[in-house]
């Protein structure tokens, strides 16, 4: 009885995961999620891991394997070498929030063996193989403790006590005056006194963002010669930009 308690929940949260992962996860080609394992894979693509640890609801760690492409990939990139975990970070984190409200540590990438086992010892994992015509291209590893119900996960009551577990955990706030888009080729030939026209008119409302969600709008003032934003709008849950 034991384990099947342990078990079902490991097996409905990690291809939950995992699912949520391959939306962002940066991939040559069309993944779909396999059938979960509860050992370290012995078919590891040759690649790098890249993992993250997390608290909150529940706590542990996630991690993804990706193959040796996507690795030098980045590595080769027109504009030099990009940040692998950085990459990876959004799959981790959609990933990890389908434990419910936590916080992702900054990723790190490691050898596939070494990151997978590491994990491996916080508890009881599950490894979700990511297939390409049945061939093994990536896997996601999870592990948290306690495991917690998936039905629980998905629950959005009792949101005030959830919340108050991550009241001290610092967040990334960013101001930016607006975007624009660009293809490779125009943003390699930037060159100093370049100008890049915004999608935003002169004295339009700043965004302020967090963790990459708007939340606010407000207008640019100077501090003791530093610059600040005045709050004028707070955004409701939906409001922000897509």
């Amino acid at each position: 009885m034991t384990t099947t308690i342990t078990v079902a929940p490991r097996v409905e949260l990690g291809m939950a995961a995992a699912e949520a992962a391959l939306a962002l996860l940066p991939t040559g080609g069309a993944l779909e999620v396999g059938t979960p394992v509860f050992t370290v894979p012995q078919d590891l693509p040759a690649g790098q891991a890249v993992c993250a640890r997390f608290s909150g609801a529940t706590q542990g760690e996630v991690a993804v394997v990706v193959g040796q492409d996507l690795v030098d990939a980045l590595r080769q990139s027109p504009l030099g070498e990009l940040d692998l975990a950085k990459a990876v970070q959004p799959a981790l984190e959609a990933a990890a929030r389908k434990l419910g409200p936590v916080v992702l540590e900054p990723a790190l990438a490691t050898e596939p063996g070494v990151g997978l086992g590491a994990l491996a010892n916080r508890g009881e994992p599950v490894f979700v193989p990511l297939l390409e015509d049945g061939a093994v291209r990536a896997v996601l590893a999870l592990v948290a403790v306690p495991w917690p119900a998936p039905a629980a996960a998905r629950s959005t009551g009792n949101a005030k006590a959830r919340f108050d577990l991550l009241h001290d955990v610092e967040m990334s706030v960013t101001a930016e005056l607006g975007r624009t888009r660009m293809t490779v080729r125009e943003l390699l030939s930037l060159a100093p006194g370049a100008v890049v026209e915004l999608d935003r008119a002169a004295g339009s409302p700043v965004d302020l963002l967090v963790n990459g969600r708007l939340v606010a709008r407000g207008e640019v003032v100077v501090i003791d010669e530093n610059f600040g934003i005045r709050v004028t709008e707070i955004l409701s849950p939906g409001g922000e930009r897509q």
